[in-house]
């Protein structure tokens, strides 16, 4: 039995869960259909996701096929939810885009199909609520093809659109041949020289859907089930199942965490290569298995105190080998005590689960989102922006500070991008989100599983900072005002927008253990949390370029002084400072995110919206007039969306649609720059930060 792991993808209220129910209903693996709004769904388990409506967090069943088993996952359409939708996004073999054919192409669309061509996704298109009054066929169709920009192939007609009676009527048209000539000589050819044969013409489409490079395009209702049947053939017949050698070395994603009955973690993982089994012990993690010393050798992690592998004469590396080369990811080890597969609704126990099973196992007690079990998989990055937004967490009557810091640490392990921040000095909490309705569900969550109440401050913008230049600097062991028993020397320099924070070494592994350097690469990470104005440093690369260390003494009758010899927490206290500094000398620019805009109102209304656009910050780029409405398009600073939502019915009466995405970040150039209170022990305060770290103060 072939599997295929496909993902449901759509703007919020396009109807994409319940095309997940009448799927299933379909397969005959569930007998009634359940209800978005009744709270009957299935894959809407959450108590808040029933009464709201909404999918919050991703959900995964099965059903069979005449010969592929299909793991479906449902994920959430608000963009307030998007990192659940991204990290579904790394463990697919195709995807279902749903559109409405009443609301058409919406703002949610345009970034999800943007990132299923990036990552050249095989999707297929499914055109939901062709029963609903005022739904379109072949005007949405070409909506679709010039608001998408992607090649899409119709495979048949609606009919009797907008009533209870609409259908799909199967079959291609001419359409569908131009646009797969246009991507196929051999078909070019053979349509010019008379003709093509209906299978070729199907053979041709299924090897393009696979590659990702055309979009077969479905119309039906996910609450008639108009269409369904020739969707499930689709899903069947051109879209790729999964493959991988059971017998090859352990390569898994995971995807979700979530926490038993129990309270112990429980991973939600997709293997791509070899065989998971139960007892057995599992590497995992976001780093390589082995790292290769600069000598040939194979370096584990060594204890901070490890033996001495290489000396140096004056605190510094011996010169770089190989040129730069990457040090990461946290790398740990767990017995698998139990595993469960998806069959049809439920997931059962297995001993064993090979390629392309997505499965559930419990016994890994650091798994994290994002790790690898085994050997990582090819990573496929991020997709989308992080969280622009923060909120500070308020405590309400009889609730515990301490309770609320472990609750909130427990939803940012579900969900990585819900950063946790503590400030010790204001005794505040605070956490970064997407939007508004992402704080009403953590509000909510935390009230419903863990019984807190909490409020929260009015949300403000997070921006970024990126180095300005680069920067170099560097400490010697025993030298000068250093108080840690180690050499860092560090170079930031400026990486493409996007890019994150990348860290290498021109100095050679194997010249201290590699405990040091690991200590190094996760300091800079932390460090770069809090830049030179307090906001998270991206985009750049950081680059070790000395590194020494003080090894154990052991002579014959010597008693051992552990203080004369280096350790992890030496090279943990020298970091931030040294890193401080060449961000100093680099200079950084604060930058701020930006939300691209589409606003359709009455053109008459147009005249009183540009200067409110205007005083907000927007800058309209482009302005057309369709009939009766205006249409404009620009760029707003995020911290002004929510306003502009606010105010538009009152400018438009009531007529103004809004659609934004994040678009890109932008150097703050007008006035002071804005500064965030730093939660560190302020590297950037040398005197203050080691009375924090030693409890003295250097020379």
């Amino acid at each position: 039995m072939h599997l295929l792991n496909l993902g449901i993808l759509a703007h919020v209220d396009a109807g994409k869960t319940s095309l997940t129910e009448r799927l299933l209903h379909t397969a005959g693996v569930i007998e009634e259909l359940g209800s978005v709004d009744a709270g009957s769904t299935t894959t809407d388990t959450l108590a808040l996701e029933r009464r709201r409506g909404i999918t919050i967090k991703s959900a995964v069943v099965s059903f069979p096929l005449d010969g592929v088993t299909v793991n479906l996952i449902d994920t959430p359409g608000h963009p307030d939810f998007i990192a659940e939708v991204e990290r579904v996004l790394g463990v697919l073999d195709g995807a279902i885009l749903v559109v409405s054919a009443v609301e058409g192409v919406q703002a949610q669309t345009r970034v999800l199909m943007r990132t299923l061509r990036r990552l050249r996704i095989p999707t297929l298109v499914f055109v939901n609520k062709i029963d609903r009054r005022g739904a379109l066929g072949d005007a949405l169709l070409r909506r679709m093809a010039r608001a998408l920009a992607v090649p899409l192939v119709p495979m048949g007609r609606p009919a009797a659109l907008g009533t209870r009676a609409a259908r799909f009527l199967p079959g291609l048209g001419p359409q569908a041949l131009d646009t797969l000539a246009d991507q196929d000589d051999e078909l070019l050819a053979a349509y010019l020289d008379g003709g093509v044969p209906h299978d070729r013409l199907h053979t041709a489409l299924a090897a393009r859907t696979r590659q990702g490079s055309v979009h077969p395009v479905y119309f039906g209702s996910a609450v008639t089930g108009a269409g369904l049947p020739e969707l499930t053939e689709g899903i069947e017949r051109l879209l790729p199942t999964a493959d991988g050698d059971p017998d090859g070395p352990l390569s898994a994603t995971v995807f979700k965490i979530e926490r038993g009955p129990a309270g112990e973690k429980v991973a939600y993982a997709r293997l791509f290569s070899g065989t998971l089994r139960i007892r057995d012990r599992v590497p995992f993690g976001t780093g390589p298995a082995e790292h290769p010393t600069g000598d040939g050798r194979t370096a584990r992690r060594a204890p901070e105190d490890g033996p001495e592998e290489r000396r140096t004469t004056d605190g510094r590396a011996p010169e770089p080998v190989g040129g730069h080369r990457p040090v990461g990811g946290h790398r740990e080890e767990g017995r698998v005590t139990a595993l469960t597969v998806f069959d049809r609704v439920l997931d059962e126990r297995r001993e064993s689960a090979g390629p392309g099973r997505i499965v559930k196992v419990w016994g890994l007690g650091g798994i994290r989102v994002g790790d690898a079990l085994g050997l990582p998989a090819t990573p496929r990055g991020h997709h989308f922006a992080p969280p622009t937004l923060e909120t500070v967490v308020v405590p309400g009557p009889g609730t515990d500070g301490r309770s609320l810091h472990l609750a909130l640490g427990r939803l940012a392990e579900q969900d990585p991008l819900i950063d946790v921040r503590h400030d010790e000095r204001r005794r505040e909490t605070s956490v970064s989100l997407y939007g508004e309705v992402q704080k009403e569900v953590i509000q909510a969550t935390l009230a419903d599983e863990y019984g807190l109440d909490v409020t929260f401050r009015e949300t403000t913008t997070l921006c970024v900072e990126r180095p300005a230049g680069t920067g170099h600097a560097v400490e010697f062991n025993k030298k000068d005002a250093n108080p840690f028993l180690a050499t860092v020397g560090l170079r930031v320099d400026p990486a493409p927008a996007g890019s994150g924070v990348g860290f290498r070494l021109e100095v050679e592994l194997g010249s201290m253990p590699y405990a040091f350097f690991k200590a190094v690469e996760d300091t800079v990470r932390e460090t770069l949390g809090q830049g030179l104005y307090g906001w998270r440093v991206t985009d750049c690369t950081v680059t070790m370029t000395h590194a020494g260390y003080s090894p154990r003494q052991s002579h014959a009758h010597q008693r051992f002084d552990k203080s004369m010899s280096s350790t992890g927490h030496d090279f943990r206290g020298l970091t931030p400072l040294v890193l401080v500094e060449a961000l100093r000398r680099a200079g950084s620019l604060v930058h701020e995110p930006l939300h691209r805009f589409r606003l359709q109102a009455p053109a008459d209304t147009l005249g009183a919206l540009l200067p409110v656009l205007a005083r907000l910050g927007a800058v309209p780029e482009t302005t057309a007039t369709h009939a009766a409405h205006g249409v404009l398009e620009g760029i707003v600073p995020a911290a002004r969306v929510h306003e502009l939502g606010q105010r538009l019915p009152g400018l438009t009466r009531g007529e103004g649609e809004l659609e934004t995405a994040f678009d890109h970040y932008a150097p703050i150039t007008r006035g002071t720059p804005p500064r965030r209170a730093r939660t560190d022990h302020n590297p950037l305060n040398r005197k203050e930060y080691l009375l924090n770290v030693t409890r003295r103060a250097g020379d």
